[in-house]
């Protein structure tokens, strides 16, 4: 073999070389350019607003929706039917216990009332002689005890008749206030049949519920405030009278009653009115919008958002990291994290429903929760 030859056939076999290095490196780069492309076109960048946890000092509050009732109330009606006779009550009447309010027709009770008053006496008369015969030894001891029965048996049913007589007149239980008359004289009124709803408005009481997470913070006894837009510029004073030794199944929630000083009057049964009760000494909490937190039933988690250096593109690229966190107390917007957030971190506060671990996100925060500690309620 001529050198020439030789030659030619290392620079045939470079030039092959050259080649099939080529091919490899292309099917290499294409391939590396296709999975890029899969996985950014598999979880692209998600836009999301965030918020950086801070820590606030915070009064431990509790703050819930109740309904006034009466301390006191109650529908009257009539035990016994019969006519209206008399009507002793206005509408809206302030009234005192034991005050008469409506009488039924009794005339007919009555005299036979003075019949069975005149058969009791007959029978005591009967039994005085008799004590006097039995001491003579003129009557035997059976005929006293008879007579002793017979006066009894007079006397108790006198009594029963006076009860009836009672129950035609419709007494107020307790002082109050009374509503609107539903009964008018020379009506009929049945057994049972409504005549006014009788309140007592001084004490009012107030019911209202505590979540689970907040029991801790409501004993009896407790101070409270009361605020009521059917009042607006007021605030009463309350104080906790009753706890529900349970929590309900079904909303976690556990039952408070609270009583509030009325002397006014102007307070109503039905109205809805906020209670605020405040125990303790304010204390540092790292808080959050409500918005950046997750409730679910295994438990409450954040998105927490990470830097994980420059991206191919040379600008910061940005993942977010799921995390379960332990809530404490809310007020107004924000809620208190008790463990698993650090004050300083960025959580995300909107787009967590397109999120799970390891996504790249875009902060956009043009748009954002509210994070008020005490909202106002908008009259426009």
């Amino acid at each position: 073999m001529t050198p020439g030859t030789t030659k030619r056939m290392i620079l045939m076999l470079l030039i092959a070389g050259a080649m099939v290095g080529g091919v490899v490196w292309f099917q290499h780069f294409r391939n590396t350019m296709i999975a890029q492309s899969i996985r950014a076109s598999a979880n692209p960048p998600q836009s999301v607003s965030t918020a950086v946890a801070r820590e606030s000092l915070w009064q431990p509050t509790v703050e819930a929706l109740g309904s006034l009732s009466a301390s006191q109330q109650a529908l009257l009606s009539a035990e016994v039917g019969g006519l209206v006779t008399a009507i002793h009550f206005d509408s809206g009447q302030r009234v005192r216990a034991g005050q008469p309010l409506v009488e039924l027709n009794r005339a007919p009770l009555v005299a036979q009332l003075a019949q069975l008053e005149a058969q009791a006496a007959l029978a005591g008369t009967n039994l005085q002689r008799d004590e006097a015969q039995l001491k003579v030894q003129a009557v035997s001891q059976s005929v006293v005890d008879a007579d002793r029965a017979t006066l009894k048996s007079a006397e108790a049913q006198v009594a029963a008749q006076r009860a009836l007589i009672a129950q035609k007149t419709i007494l107020a239980p307790f002082s109050g206030q009374l509503g609107i008359r539903q009964v008018n004289l020379g009506q009929y009124l049945a057994a049972g049949a409504a005549v006014v709803t009788l309140q007592r408005l001084d004490p009012m009481e107030i019911d209202f519920t505590v979540p689970q997470g907040q029991i801790e913070l409501v004993r009896v006894g407790m101070k409270a405030q009361v605020e009521t837009s059917a009042v607006p510029g007021q605030t009463f004073s309350a104080a906790v009278t009753a706890i529900e030794p349970q929590v309900d199944t079904a909303t976690r929630n556990l039952k408070v009653r609270a009583r509030v000083p009325n002397p006014r009057g102007v307070l109503l049964p039905g109205v809805f009115a906020t209670v605020r009760l405040t125990r303790g000494q304010p204390g540092q909490y790292v808080t959050l919008p409500n918005a950046a937190v997750a409730y679910n039933p295994y438990g409450a988690t954040v998105f927490i958002v990470k830097d994980d250096g420059k991206g191919p593109d040379g600008k910061p690229r940005l993942t977010v990291q799921q995390r379960f966190v332990t809530t404490g107390l809310t007020r107004g917007d924000q809620v208190a994290i008790l463990k698993g957030v650090r004050a300083g971190e960025t959580v995300v506060t909107g787009g967590q429903l397109k999120l799970r671990n390891g996504s790249p996100v875009v902060v956009n925060n043009r748009v954002q929760p509210s994070d008020n500690p005490n909202p106002q309620v908008s009259n426009s």
